[in-house]
């Protein structure tokens, strides 16, 4: 709770994943992938309640052996691969019989995000009288030295003032979602039916904390992050 708004946290962990088989279950630094997610959720000094959405049996019994409530089985339709990520969010907010202020989303496939990450959100958002907060870094390589191709495979630059920075340091900062957080006031989540619209403010991270698990070179890369995180 903070300031007296209460704040629902979830954990969205299907069985399917097609980069990496039963990827929420893989080991990453000696437990679960979920696991980690779990871990920094239970610490986090504002989230009122954590839960998990899942329709997997073994993700389930894991979660539970980690601490994490799962007070229901997610419907198979909303845990295809197709599934718009919003409708189990949705699903959870509308399922459970108490009521709660604000949500925030916790992926589990964003390990190096910490409890401490997840409060400085929290507490950034509510300062801001925002309705919504996602998480962001700083976008590498820069998109302001991307191209496009056109049907001769001739260079196209894929912002026009590529030109005018012809150094990497008089770049302007640019932001990409991290996957890490993604936070809002119930009542808009529920009419927006999206976490991210033009009153959406962002909170940006570190790279170092942004890794998001897609493939193997994730997990190597994570590896080598987790290496060098002092203990």
């Amino acid at each position: 709770m903070i300031n007296g708004k209460t704040i629902l946290g979830i954990i969205p962990a299907r069985g399917g994943s097609k980069g990496i088989p039963r990827k929420n279950l893989i080991i990453f630094g000696g437990k679960p992938l979920m696991a980690w997610t779990i871990e920094a959720g239970l610490q986090s000094h504002y989230i009122d309640r954590l839960i998990l959405s899942s329709e997997d049996e073994e993700i389930i019994a894991v979660a539970r052996e980690w601490g994490c409530e799962v007070p229901f089985i997610r419907p198979a339709e909303l845990s295809r691969d197709d599934t718009p990520g919003i409708e189990p969010v949705i699903h959870a907010i509308k399922t459970l019989k108490t009521s709660y202020d604000y949500i925030i989303l916790l992926q589990p496939t964003s390990p190096l995000r910490s409890a401490e990450d997840i409060d400085d959100c929290i507490n950034y958002c509510i300062q801001a009288k925002a309705v919504s907060c996602v998480s962001v870094t700083v976008a590498q390589p820069s998109p302001y030295w991307m191209y496009t191709l056109d049907q001769q495979k001739r260079l196209l630059p894929l912002l026009p003032t590529e030109s005018s920075f012809p150094r990497r340091q008089l770049l302007p900062p640019v932001y990409v979602l991290n996957g890490a957080i993604f936070f809002a006031h119930i009542p808009y989540l529920l009419q927006e039916q999206r976490f991210i619209s033009e009153e959406t403010i962002a909170f940006p991270m570190p790279a170092e904390k942004s890794l998001d698990i897609d493939s193997e070179a994730d997990l190597f890369y994570g590896s080598y992050l987790l290496s060098q995180i002092k203990p």
